[in-house]
């Protein structure tokens, strides 16, 4: 078996265990604060993608 297919695997078996426990065990969030999670989402995004042109473009 190619191994690009058992990291594709262990990857997706990881995924699912780690959704499964956190939905089980994970604390509950409310509007509010998950309203003030979110406005750092797009900034942080931005900035990691012009940190990785930068990367690329003087790699």
């Amino acid at each position: 078996m190619p191994p690009i297919i058992m990291i594709l695997g262990l990857l997706f078996v990881a995924l699912f265990v780690l959704v499964t426990v956190l939905e089980k065990y994970g604390k509950k969030r409310s509007d509010e604060e998950l309203s003030q999670i979110s406005r750092f989402i797009f900034p942080l995004v931005g900035i990691v993608l012009l940190a990785q042109l930068l990367y690329m473009l003087f790699r």
